[in-house]
């Protein structure tokens, strides 16, 4: 059970059964007219971030008068399945309808005595550690298994005078409702850096210089190549090599993380083999994703959901092209009007090599391919500050309880 470590002066070890009645019931002759409005708490109610009940629903009592868990006012509940336990569903009861409420029977119920304060017991069981413990005493079928009554009421935890509790647990909820306001600017913050790069593509091809350029359709400015069809029959070939699915390819960049085998022909290497420079377009998945090859694999080949362009001269720069078909799919939805059906997820060779797309001269290319990486870069370094943030925030509060918990707040 809990780590025993030497607790300040005043401070004692106590069992929660000795300082909680465990999932009282109802009182005697409990009455309550059918049609009176009740608080009833599903599990879906609980914001697990906040330990908060965010939504409870106000039915009729004859609703919920049996089979459902009752609780009153300042009561701990304790969700005591998983994954909702491990999730944090966990909550003090509040504002409750005439002070009582029923909510699922996947509850466990801690009623304070005296001794100890709900706010207490509540952040207590929200550290990691006591979750992670619980999980090992999980009773039950997988998928259906819970949290025992048992080790609720026999848990050692450190318990200071209720002036102490007091003390520390509107620290505690200060602090929480601190890191509360923190998180929730760096969501602002990433969701404003997300939007960036939208913002950097409309400043270039927006811009009154893009709508004096030359217009081409893409298959005069690239030789299209569709890939090969993937089979069982394939990854069990003598000539197994490299190749890149669409998972590979996402806006702008490849993740080769995990690339698969699979058998390819002598004359399917000559056809298919990618070199550094090809654009590499989803036909299917999320359609348009368009990322450039730099030769990372050596004879690595792509396959049919995939359409490979290759340049026709070097007045063309690839990568140009791949910020305008970002811009083309997630920015102006230029295409999706073309073809003779759009309702169906897929990007033919013919359909794709039909598109219009500006053709600046080679020099404009280059500038404005130098100007959107070092934006992307921009972009890219913003977002993985604010998420070290966030990462960072998340860490904060169960190092708080710790320091709490051991006296040290």
């Amino acid at each position: 059970m809990s780590e025993q470590y030497k607790l300040p002066e005043g401070w004692r070890w106590v069992k929660l059964g000795e300082v909680c009645e465990t999932n009282p019931r109802r009182p005697k002759n409990f009455e309550r007219p059918s049609e009176a409005p009740t608080t009833f708490v599903p599990m879906a109610a609980v914001d697990e971030k906040k330990g908060a009940i965010a939504n409870p629903e106000i039915v009729p009592y004859s609703k919920v008068s049996k089979g459902y868990t009752y609780f009153e006012e300042n009561d701990v509940l304790f969700a005591k399945i998983t994954p909702c336990m491990q999730n944090g569903k966990h909550v003090i009861a509040r504002n409750l309808i005439d002070g009582i409420g029923f909510g699922t029977t996947e509850f466990h119920v801690l009623r304070p005595n005296h001794e100890i304060l709900p706010e207490w017991i509540h952040f207590f069981i929200r550290q990691s550690y006591f979750l992670e413990e619980a999980t090992l005493y999980f009773t039950g079928a997988v998928g259906q298994q819970r949290v025992p009554e048992s080790f609720l009421t026999n848990y050692i935890i450190p318990l200071p005078p209720i002036d102490v509790q007091h003390r520390i647990a509107s620290k505690l909820q200060e602090l929480m409702e601190q890191i509360d306001r923190a998180r929730s600017a760096c969501e602002k913050q990433l969701e404003a850096a997300n939007a960036l790069p939208s913002a950097y593509l409309r400043e270039v091809f927006e811009s009154e210089e893009a709508k004096k350029w030359e217009r081409k359709r893409l298959g005069e400015v690239f030789d299209l190549q569709q890939g090969a069809a993937m089979s069982p029959k394939r990854r069990l070939g003598i000539n197994p090599h490299p190749f890149l699915r669409t998972k590979n390819i996402l806006w702008g960049r490849l993740d080769l993380s995990e690339v698969d085998k699979m058998d390819f022909s002598e004359d399917e290497i000559a056809k298919l083999s990618l070199k550094d420079g090809d654009l590499l377009v989803c036909e299917g998945g999320e359609v348009g994703k368009t990322a450039i090859w730099r030769g990372e694999i050596e004879t690595c080949l792509y396959q049919n959901h995939i359409h490979r362009l290759r340049r026709r001269n070097e007045g063309v720069i690839p990568e140009f092209f791949m910020y305008w078909m970002q811009a083309a799919f997630q920015v102006f939805s230029l295409y999706k009007g073309q073809s003779s059906n759009t309702t169906i997820p897929n990007l033919s060779g013919t359909r794709l090599a039909k598109f219009i797309v500006p053709f600046p001269p080679q020099e404009t290319q280059h500038r404005l391919v130098s100007y959107l990486k070092e934006k992307v870069a921009y972009v890219q370094n913003l977002q993985s500050a604010i998420r070290n943030q966030q990462s960072t925030l998340e860490a904060l509060p169960q190092a708080i309880l710790r320091k709490a918990f051991r006296g040290e707040l």
